[in-house]
């Protein structure tokens, strides 16, 4: 409150002006305060930036474990499948499960 520029000392009514200048330094306030969060969300904005080309960099990681779950998931029948073109090309493989497989059948037997 501000007093009167009479003089008689008494603490008048605020003005309209003295009004609408605390109404602008409230204002100001809120402003600098929403400027302040403005700068923490900028902030946060960049770190999680950050974070996802970090974890982008994982991505070859990733599809390469994500392979072998899923060789390492199927089927017995099924690895023997996709693992057979290579057996075939080698040849040894292949003698060794034929040598295992008659040595079964005559111990079997």
């Amino acid at each position: 409150m501000a007093w009167t520029p009479g003089g008689n000392g008494r603490a008048a009514t605020p003005t309209v002006f003295e009004q609408q200048r605390e109404e602008l330094v409230r204002d100001i306030a809120v402003i600098a305060g929403m400027e302040q969060v403005l700068q923490n969300i900028n902030r946060l904005n960049r770190n999680l930036e950050s974070i996802i080309t970090v974890g982008n960099e994982f991505g070859s990681v990733e599809a390469l474990w994500s392979q072998f779950e899923n060789f390492m998931g199927r089927p017995d029948d099924q690895n023997e499948e996709a693992g057979g073109a290579k057996r075939k090309v080698s040849g040894e493989g292949q003698g060794q499960t034929d040598a295992y497989e008659e040595g079964e059948s005559t111990a079997s037997q």
